[in-house]
């Protein structure tokens, strides 16, 4: 079972993704509910609000506990909130990716835009479309992120351990590659590992 955040966002996307994949999935909005799930989508939205509605709810303690054991998938704003470091005091970062990140640094909605991006991850490499909406750049990547994408030289993809982060919009483009692996290749792995223990 993999939850999706709804405090905010465009999260029915993601379950839609997640459905393609035969994935279970449910809705979060309270931390209680972390116990439910194997892993969690934190979608696109607004970094500011998100952040004052996971606080109302006291989650962010919860959550952070929660990745220590289980993957993450954040997209746009999910990515902001996995960053360690964001230069804006309204937003307060889970510090789940070793990554620093300005927000809206590639422009106002009106900039948005849509293109091809190569992707390096579990040792295949893919082409596909991604959609950036007011989108995010990372500023800073620490030693222990892999960069698995980059646009125009920048990284717009990146992996620390379980977690995924992007820049971007997968669900918008139906791109199903970031669920299946952070959710389905990962676990069938760690299946194997505990019955090879």
């Amino acid at each position: 079972m993999i939850g999706v955040l709804a405090l905010q966002g465009n999260y029915q996307k993601h379950i839609q993704i997640l459905d393609t994949l035969n994935i279970r999935s449910m809705e979060i909005r309270y931390p209680e509910e972390l116990d439910s799930i194997n892993g969690l989508v934190i979608p696109g939205g607004e970094s500011t609000t998100i952040t004052d509605l996971m606080n109302r709810i006291d989650f962010f303690q919860t959550l952070r506990e929660f990745s220590k054991e289980k993957p993450i998938l954040g997209t746009c704003a999910g990515l902001i909130m996995m960053a360690k470091s964001v230069p804006d005091s309204r937003v307060e970062p889970l510090g789940i990716i070793d990554i620093e990140i300005d927000r809206n640094a590639y422009g106002r909605q009106i900039h948005s835009f849509t293109d091809k991006l190569s992707v390096k991850l579990n040792g295949k490499e893919s082409q596909i479309t991604a959609t950036f909406i007011r989108a995010p750049k990372i500023t800073k990547v620490n030693d222990e992120v892999e960069i698995i994408s980059e646009y125009a030289g920048e990284p717009v993809a990146v992996k620390q351990g379980l977690h995924l982060g992007l820049a971007f919009h997968p669900e918008l483009d139906k791109v199903t590659l970031f669920h299946e692996f952070a959710f389905k290749s990962q676990f069938i792995n760690e299946t194997k590992k505990h019955h090879a223990a």
